[in-house]
């Protein structure tokens, strides 16, 4: 059972996709939709919230898209999930006691470890993982045009 949102998973997936495609050209945001297979509305505020933790790079224009900030293996995937679980943090209400003083402490010593492991887990370490599970198909060489 995975316990972390589809938001989050699907950032992962997108630095991932943004690193291993945005050479020569920024990625743009209708092809990453299409190769995660989503509208692509349904990543606007996904991709401004990386962009706003300086972990991608919008530029504008035809050619336009996203980019990595920095090297791939300088990013970890605790950074991405701190960036995008910013938007999905509830304001805190009163809460009872048996949740205040003893499940939110023991869930929180829980979520400490589970992000310290995270931070050990690069974009690098994801885009060798697609490249050795063979997820992207190779590009055909020579096609160096557009029609």
């Amino acid at each position: 059972m995975i316990f972390l949102p589809r938001r989050c998973l699907l950032a992962l997936a997108a630095v991932a996709d943004i690193a291993i495609h945005a050479r020569p050209q920024p990625v743009a945001a209708k092809a990453l939709a299409a190769r995660l297979d989503l509208p692509p509305r349904h990543l606007e505020t996904l991709l401004q919230a990386l962009v706003r933790a300086n972990i991608l790079k919008g530029l504008r224009g035809p050619r336009g898209g996203y980019e990595l900030t920095r090297e791939r293996r300088r990013i970890t995937a605790a950074e991405i999930l701190r960036a995008v679980m910013e938007d999905l943090e509830p304001a805190p209400d009163k809460e009872c006691a048996l949740v205040s003083d003893v499940v939110v402490p023991m869930v929180s010593e829980a979520e400490k470890a589970f992000m310290s492991q995270l931070e050990t887990v690069t974009i690098d370490d994801l885009c060798r993982r697609a490249d050795e599970y063979k997820v992207f198909k190779p590009a055909i060489q020579g096609a160096d045009f557009t029609i």
